[in-house]
């Protein structure tokens, strides 16, 4: 389990205030601020920056207050609302009497499994505001995050249960931007709207069945993440590596199956993105390797930095990345930060 952290007051003041707004504004863009004020307090911003970030960010994202229920859902309806935005206030209520029954662990025992294939709900957002409830051992923000996922709940193609091809995710995603048909995607503004049609080209349904997933997966796919948004800085690649974290934070409440299944659908997801990336190559290991001797400031430094940011990424990739780097150690977690705070330059030229 995640070990508890002391929160400000000032974060509990702000955050019992986060129920009343959507968790989506304008066009579907996800409502970051429940998550990255919680972030924020981890970096250790001061209450003032707690403050002044959320005033922003309510006013410069015009967030909408959350809706009301109109029909009553139980265990036996709550699935026909799945992937209906409208429903979400529904759904709240429903999974609001589920926490208070089962408690968070069991909670999410019971239903991620019904939720694992809806990983890319609200372009990961929905998975974020999961890992961020479960971060905080919050009832009511599992409540939130469960109604959230379900409402946003974004199909891609099923597993057909096909044999692997390899254990690599790097070679998931090269394999992927040879699939001719996604080349010519229009895109969108919106990351999920992109999978979603990406979704769409038959020749990317088979992808899903690509990878060999097993106990090393997720440590391969941090490591393929960090070397992707080293090379490109990419707002998408941001996500890769964010979303595994939040991933790794849902870890140990749920079943190694619901996992897996977890793991599969987000670098289906990723996949889904490569037009998004651009189509981008892997650096070669020698040029990650020449990317990690670069020095840059140490942790405490760069937060303090990110704390002052009002791009709610550079707030989440600084505690992201340094809770990664935690466990798997590598100093280019640091460099990929200093380099999206603007500390040290383009170093891949």
């Amino acid at each position: 389990m995640v070990p508890m952290q002391r929160t400000s007051q000032e974060l509990e003041t702000l955050l019992a205030g986060m129920p009343k707004w959507g968790s989506e504004f304008s066009h579907t863009f996800a409502n970051h601020a429940p998550m990255v004020l919680v972030a924020l307090d981890r970096i250790g911003g001061k209450p003032d920056q707690l403050r002044r970030f959320f005033r922003h960010y309510r006013d410069a994202k015009h967030l909408l207050p959350f809706a009301q229920p109109v029909n009553r859902l139980d265990g036996e309806s709550w699935k026909t609302a799945i992937g209906l935005r409208e429903r979400e206030p529904d759904l709240r209520v429903f999974f609001a009497g589920e926490v208070a029954r089962l408690g968070i662990h069991e909670a999410l025992k019971l239903y991620l499994p019904d939720l694992a294939d809806g990983i890319a709900a609200s372009a990961f957002h929905a998975l974020m505001r999961t890992a961020y409830a479960v971060l905080r051992a919050d009832e009511t923000d599992v409540t939130i995050a469960l109604a959230y996922w379900a409402a946003t709940y974004l199909p891609l193609p099923a597993s057909r249960s096909a044999p692997p091809i390899t254990r690599d995710p790097a070679e998931i995603l090269a394999m992927t931007a040879a699939i001719e048909p996604l080349h010519g995607l229009k895109l969108h503004d919106l990351l999920w709207q992109n999978m979603r049609d990406a979704g769409n080209v038959p020749e990317f349904a088979p992808v899903v069945d690509w990878l060999d997933i097993g106990p090393e997966t997720l440590e391969r796919m941090a490591a393929t993440a960090l070397a992707m948004f080293a090379a490109t800085q990419h707002f998408a690649a941001l996500h890769i590596i964010t979303g595994l974290h939040w991933i790794r934070l849902l870890k140990p409440h749920c079943h190694e199956a619901t996992l897996h299944r977890m793991l599969r659908v987000f670098w289906q997801g990723i996949a889904a993105l490569m037009g998004e990336l651009g189509f981008p190559k892997m650096p070669d290991a020698a040029a990650v390797d020449r990317w990690r001797q670069i020095q840059v400031p140490d942790w405490p430094e760069m937060h303090a930095i990110a704390a002052q940011s009002y791009d709610e990424h550079d707030i989440s990739l600084a505690f992201s990345a340094s809770e990664e780097m935690k466990i798997y150690g590598d100093p280019l977690y640091r460099v990929v930060v200093a380099r999206r705070l603007g500390l040290i330059g383009d170093y891949t030229r």
